[in-house]
């Protein structure tokens, strides 16, 4: 089931959702990851998005 657009609040602004695939583009997007990568990270760091992207910086710096 897709994602209602227009009942929108803030509550998950602060997780990355693994299973869909317009939030792991964006994400994979955003530090120059492929999508496979972007998966497999919030996969083994979970779906915080502070820790994610904590760690697609050091990753893509590496």
């Amino acid at each position: 089931m897709a994602d209602d657009k227009t009942k929108r609040d803030f509550r998950d602004r602060d997780r990355v959702s693994g299973s869909e695939d317009y939030e792991v583009a964006y994400f994979a997007r955003k530090f120059q990851l492929t999508m496979p990568e972007a998966r497999d990270l919030i996969k083994k760091h979970g779906n915080d998005r502070e820790t994610s992207e904590r760690e697609a910086k050091a990753l893509a710096k590496s």
